[in-house]
């Protein structure tokens, strides 16, 4: 009587180690650099069959969907951590750093989207919910001078966006704490107008 579901909860546990060894793969190969891997490359690095693959994921948009969910939790680790800075500014240096680990490690997985958008409906939206997460946490720690000064705030928002980071460290080849330390003075240099006007009024 006991046998059976033993033996059921062990084929689950199968089921769901084969599961992650499969999403793990696919991570595996995209941040190796290959764009977009088929089935039979993330099977063979599974070490599972190609039949194994489809019967978790009916299809390569479902992988990238639960590869998604899992670089959310993995980030959301970064961002959720609380700011050690007691003021506005210090947090948003806290951010910078923050954001430096997080575009490095989304970077791999950017590349795999803009090859693969076309074909995913999950890649681009998750992209744009990222990017509007990103201006929400800026605007949670700006003052109103800064908030509501169009300029300033679109400014820094490009300043500190993954494009920015993007080029910094592809085009213009620095290394990840030179591309943070380019970011970091850029930010410094458009808040002194702030800090500026700040000291006047007083």
């Amino acid at each position: 009587m006991t046998q059976a579901p033993q033996l059921l909860d062990g084929r689950r546990r199968r089921g769901q180690d084969n599961r992650e060894r499969i999403v793990a793969a696919m991570m595996d190969l995209i941040c190796a650099g290959e764009v977009a891997p088929s089935a039979e490359q993330v099977a063979e690095r599974a070490d599972v069959g190609l039949r194994t693959v489809f019967r978790h994921f009916q299809d390569m948009d479902t992988l990238y969907r639960e590869i998604s969910r899992a670089m959310e939790r993995e980030l959301r680790t970064i961002v959720d951590q609380p700011f050690e800075a007691q003021d506005w500014r210090g947090r948003l240096f806290e951010q910078i750093a923050r954001r430096a680990r997080i575009f490095e490690a989304i970077t791999p997985f950017r590349r795999a989207a803009t090859a693969f958008q076309h074909r995913s409906k999950f890649l681009g939206s998750d992209y744009a919910k990222l990017v509007v997460q990103m201006r929400e946490r800026i605007l949670q720690e700006l003052p109103p001078t800064i908030a509501k000064d169009p300029m300033r705030l679109e400014a820094l928002d490009l300043l500190m966006s993954f494009e920015a980071w993007a080029r910094l460290r592809r085009e213009q080849g620095l290394a990840p704490e030179d591309a943070q330390a380019v970011v970091t003075t850029a930010v410094t240099r458009l808040l002194e107008d702030d800090q500026a006007s700040s000291s006047m009024s007083q």
